[in-house]
């Protein structure tokens, strides 16, 4: 078997795949003995079918399966020993391809169209300068995380009459005339319309514009629908009381402390104050190196020079998609895709360069670490499970399909992790320290 590259540019080439007989026969002799000693054929006895019947009923499967089996494994190992980077698949020369006489010829010619990517450098100093935005945890974020702290450890309680802080339980009559359960929280409804909803009672009826409401996400709520379906939402509705729920909060003790944190983990309200900060600083910190992430992205993405075979991949994506991706979806798509292709090249290059490697110990060590957290982080769990512990592990990373897709989820993680690492060690970072407004905002502005 011959496979050369006719390169007509930096991003496109053709693979030629020259196939004799004397590189096929033997592997299709084999497979049709292989056929004979299995094939159940009525008239022989099993292992006892003759090679020329064989070959008159299967050959011609038998020739085809062997010789694409040959193609593909061709030019697979071309690519690899020639080091190739190309992006998405071969795409076969059809119109060759259907010229074939499977019962005549000897030799095969196969024609495989690539698109390809040459070498490019990537910038890995501090001339890669990208901002990060850690968030200032606010008195008023700790005051109101205690205080939602405080109502979920809280009593509930059942008054006669509704106040502002108060849940509304009941049923709501919908635009159709069907009656929906539903709940209000009174504090979450537009302070000009709150009014209706406070100082009510079991069986009264509140008659409401849907609109008054507020945000979406409460109508939503309220209305007990999709909350793409509240846009549509409109006029009068209808909600009769069922119940009144109050919530007493839970005093700042240290029952409440132990509950929250665990036992000996908070020794006065202060230390509480501390450890939700925390917390929340910690919830932060997660969010700030995420919105870094992105920056970096956009910062290789934006300014590394990748000349990319963009003809051959308009033609991959479509052939490929069977039917699920037209013109107009790829036209509009298109530019976001060969953004995700290019930071995947870069991404991997510097993988390359820095020889970033992720270890199966790696892998099985993030997963234990996954499923105690499951537990509550319990690690005295792994010690009582002994060596069952390593077979739930082996069984997480197999996935519920047992193909180990739970085992490359944590491997690209990793490798990820790694490279994201490598990279922010080399490149200037500059901190701004932001409010959470600000924060938000810069996300909301943000290009995904």
């Amino acid at each position: 078997m011959n496979v050369t590259l006719d390169k007509q540019s930096v991003t496109d080439g053709t693979l030629k795949v020259s196939l004799a007989e004397t590189d096929y026969a033997p592997k299709v002799e084999q497979k049709v003995r292989e056929y004979s000693r299995k094939a159940t054929i009525k008239g022989f006895r099993q292992g006892k079918v003759p090679s020329g019947v064989i070959k008159k009923m299967f050959g011609k499967s038998i020739l085809v399966e062997e010789v694409n089996h040959m193609v593909s494994h061709g030019i697979s190992d071309y690519i690899r020993e020639n080091k190739l980077r190309i992006l998405g698949d071969p795409i076969p020369n059809e119109e060759k391809a259907r010229t074939i006489d499977w019962d005549n010829q000897k030799d095969f010619d196969f024609e495989f169209q690539i698109g390809m990517v040459d070498d490019f450098p990537v910038e890995l100093s501090d001339k890669v300068k990208v901002a990060s935005h850690p968030i200032e945890v606010s008195d008023k974020v700790i005051d109101d995380a205690i205080t939602n702290t405080q109502r979920q450890y809280g009593e509930r309680t059942f008054p006669e009459v509704s106040e502002a802080t108060d849940n509304l339980h009941g049923e709501i009559t919908l635009a159709d005339g069907t009656t929906k359960s539903s709940y209000i929280q009174i504090e979450k409804v537009d302070k000009k319309t709150q009014n209706k909803f406070i100082g009510v009672k079991n069986e009264d009826t509140i008659t409401f514009n849907i609109e008054d409401l507020g945000s979406d996400e409460l109508k939503s709520q309220v209305l007990n629908l999709d909350p793409n379906e509240v846009q549509s939402a409109k006029g009068e509705y209808t909600f009769k009381v069922t119940n009144v729920t109050r919530i007493i909060p839970a005093e700042l003790n240290a029952d409440l402390f132990e509950k929250v944190f665990g036992k000996d983990a908070v020794a006065d309200e202060a230390a509480f104050r501390e450890k939700v900060k925390e917390t929340i600083q910690s919830n932060y910190n997660r969010e700030t190196d995420h919105l870094l992430e992105h920056e970096i992205q956009h910062w290789y993405v934006d300014n590394t020079k990748i000349e990319m075979p963009e003809t051959f991949l308009k033609k991959w994506i479509l052939s490929s998609s069977n039917g699920q991706v037209d013109d107009e979806t790829l036209q509009k798509e298109f530019a976001a895709y060969k953004d995700s292709l290019k930071w995947n090249l870069i991404v991997n290059k510097i993988a390359d360069d820095n020889k970033v490697a992720v270890e199966p110990e790696e892998v099985k060590m993030r997963a234990k670490a996954q499923i105690l957290e499951q537990f509550g982080g319990n690690a005295a769990l792994a010690e009582q499970l002994g060596e069952r512990f390593d077979g739930i592990v082996e069984n997480y990373l197999q996935g519920q399909d047992g193909k180990g897709d739970q085992f490359m989820k944590i491997y690209n993680q990793l490798r990820m992790e790694k490279i994201l690492k490598v990279i922010r060690e080399k490149i200037d970072i500059k901190e701004k320290k932001v409010s959470l407004e600000e924060f938000e905002k810069l996300v909301a502005e943000h290009r995904h």
